[in-house]
């Protein structure tokens, strides 16, 4: 019998728009990267924290067939038509449901696979072959609580679970440019170097603190959807590892694509 030897790295993506999921650029090439060298370790089943299933309370996908959600307007028609068919993992939800405990965890039977989990893996494991569960994002709970959920998970890495996390560092829909060339808001690339430098130097308590940064974490993150899951992956980070930047970049002005990764891949 074969035992699983290898500590799974764990994955923030800045997903940006859900066209990356057509298109090839920077940001997808570095996700097909990181997919291929994941592939390798035969991961058994991802779990997802995506901006885009923000709740009240914590929920996680317990079904054995997980829809694809298009939760999205305005794109053209190739991007609904796109499905990921990956299956679940109701073996996993229940073992993620006992991990959090004495958070109360619903077992999910109506969402799904929404696009900050698919536009993703989409690029990074395009077979759609191992089973993905998603965990939702209590609204009501602040910054160092999806942190320490990102503690209680992380000892499933070490039986083969890959944990991702997606959203965006910066993520204001409101004041992004019309021109997709546009240079990053000086306020955009002051809070995303100051994340960035967070992870490399492994500072936690910055990375909770977020809001400590003023006036550039207010634009950044009017709302925190699109950086919690960033918490979850820090927070599934050992003391032995480190955490590497695989891309990252601003488009639209006010939209951060940082990618990063915890421990080795």
């Amino acid at each position: 019998m074969s035992t699983i030897a290898t500590r799974m790295p764990a994955f923030f993506f800045g997903h940006g728009s859900p066209m990356n999921a057509l298109e090839d650029n920077r940001y997808t090439a570095a996700w097909e990267q990181l997919g291929a060298s994941a592939a390798q370790l035969q991961p058994r089943a991802i779990l997802s924290v995506s901006a885009h299933w923000y709740t009240r309370g914590t929920g996680v996908t317990a079904m054995a067939q997980p829809k694809t959600i298009h939760d999205f307007g305005g794109f053209p028609q190739a991007l609904f038509d796109v499905r990921y068919p990956a299956p679940g993992d109701p073996q996993l939800a229940a073992q993620v449901r006992d991990l959090l405990a004495p958070v109360a965890v619903a077992m999910d039977q109506s969402w799904g696979l929404d696009h900050g989990t698919w536009s993703v893996l989409v690029k990074a494991f395009p077979k759609a072959d191992v089973p993905v569960i998603q965990l939702s994002i209590d609204a009501t709970q602040p910054a160092q609580f999806h942190f320490d959920l990102g503690r209680k998970l992380a000892v499933l890495r070490e039986q083969g679970v890959l944990i991702i996390g997606s959203g965006d560092v910066v993520h204001n829909l409101r004041l992004m440019s019309r021109s997709q060339a546009a240079p990053g808001y000086d306020w955009a690339q002051r809070f995303n170097d100051h994340i960035r430098a967070s992870l490399v130097s492994g500072d936690m308590q910055s990375l909770i603190d977020y809001a400590d940064q003023g006036q550039d974490a207010q634009l950044s993150v009017p709302t925190p959807e699109h950086y919690l899951p960033l918490l979850y992956v820090a927070g599934a980070k050992q003391d032995d590892e480190t955490i590497s930047i695989a891309v990252d970049g601003i488009d639209i002005g006010s939209i951060s694509m940082l990618t990063a990764v915890v421990g080795a891949v």
